[in-house]
């Protein structure tokens, strides 16, 4: 909570639950992540957060940008960013996508099986595009974060030298290796495995002709929720010397992703206690809190309790009592903490306001257009 966030919030027309962004924060984390590592492009996943004026800012400070889909692309280019400074991260793509991408500029994909590599064949025919770069997604176990990632995305390492092998055969340039360590990564050291697997691909692709270039090292960089994370520091200083542990002399090129660290701790959600309630009559049974904002307003990643906020409430010095937090729609499954209910203060009231702190990232994007009518979480960036 900075003090431009709490005078907007003191100032505004309450109009429901709402994000407020303080860029000034985004400016700071970006100037972090350039001096952590100083020699690594910062590529912003424009997923965590694609507000306009957060994407123009970064793009002024020089940033580069990791994108999903066309849609996020022009977001981009709206800003006044060249494609050249684009990536196309998911790896499951739609052919014609893939078609658009290299019409407005875009020349990096990543890949993670030979169909896809295909995919991009084809479209590179199509267009007649030159120089298109592949780098290659492996998997990670994600040990260590708070919301590992699934096996959705990725190919085991020993697969990887095969699909770059497929693409630089069929013309384009096998340009590197990409992971991902799991979102909320709270472990300095869990990109050490993934870069002695890079570094393996690496010379196993020499072996084979094809010299690589780059290391995606993906995102990961956790933001301040309600447990201590290193400074990202720290995280530099021990991906440096796995580089150097793993790679010697011959340090490849790298790039980042981050978006959770660099736009989480940027935002603060205000919401309204809707009721307070108990499920029986006895005195040590938990309380529920009903707030105007759930899974489905833009705290979706409440499932399975995996990421826990920090709450604050106007009562946070009074005796505290567990309770169970809920959103405000008629759907079962909107239930925040249940598994392990939240300490609030017992004083807590119907019409009291709580301050819902570390959500700058994948909240405004993962609120639902409309469902049982409740408008999309209102964004503000100061």
């Amino acid at each position: 909570m900075t003090a431009r966030i709490r005078e907007f919030l003191r100032s505004r027309r309450d109009d429901g639950p709402c994000l407020v962004v303080d860029l000034d924060v985004v400016r700071d984390n970006y100037m972090q992540f350039s001096r952590a590592l100083p020699d690594t492009r910062v590529f912003y996943a424009v997923k965590a957060n694609p507000a306009p004026e957060l994407l123009r800012l970064l793009a002024g400070l020089g940033s580069c940008f990791d994108t999903a889909s066309v849609a996020e692309m022009e977001m981009v280019l709206a800003t006044g960013a060249t494609a050249d400074r684009i990536s196309f991260g998911n790896t499951i793509k739609k052919e014609r996508d893939i078609v658009r991408a290299l019409e407005i500029g875009v020349r990096l994909f990543a890949v993670d099986c030979e169909a896809e590599v295909d995919k991009i064949v084809r479209a590179v025919a199509a267009t007649g595009a030159e120089d298109v770069k592949v780098f290659c997604r492996i998997l990670c176990d994600g040990a260590g974060a708070e919301w590992p990632l699934s096996r959705k995305f990725g190919c085991v390492p020993e697969m990887a030298v095969d699909v770059l092998e497929h693409a630089h055969r069929h013309g384009l340039e096998a340009y590197g290796v990409s992971f991902h360590v799991g979102s909320q990564q709270a472990n300095t050291h869990a990109w050490d495995q993934a870069l002695a697997s890079s570094a393996a691909i690496f010379r196993e692709c020499t072996e084979r002709g094809i010299r690589l270039s780059m290391v995606n090292l993906g995102g990961g960089f956790p933001t301040q929720y309600l447990k201590s994370v290193p400074a990202v520091e720290a995280y530099g200083q021990s991906i440096f010397e796995a580089l150097s542990r793993h790679f010697g002399n011959r340090i490849p090129e790298t790039i980042i992703e981050p978006g959770r660290g660099m736009v989480g701790n940027a935002g603060v959600i205000e919401a309204e206690v809707v009721l307070v309630s108990q499920k029986s009559r006895a005195e040590d049974e938990i309380r529920w809190v009903y707030l105007d904002i759930g899974k489905f307003g833009g705290l979706a990643e409440t499932m399975d309790e995996s990421i826990r906020y920090a709450i604050r409430t106007p009562h946070d010095d009074a005796p505290k009592t567990p309770c169970v937090l809920a959103g405000p729609t008629c759907d079962s499954a909107d239930v925040l903490y249940e598994r392990t209910p939240y300490e609030l203060p017992v004083s807590l009231a119907i019409g009291d306001k709580v301050l819902i702190e570390g959500t700058g990232a994948y909240t405004s994007t993962y609120a639902a257009v409309a469902f049982n009518g409740f408008p999309p979480l209102k964004s503000y960036m100061i």
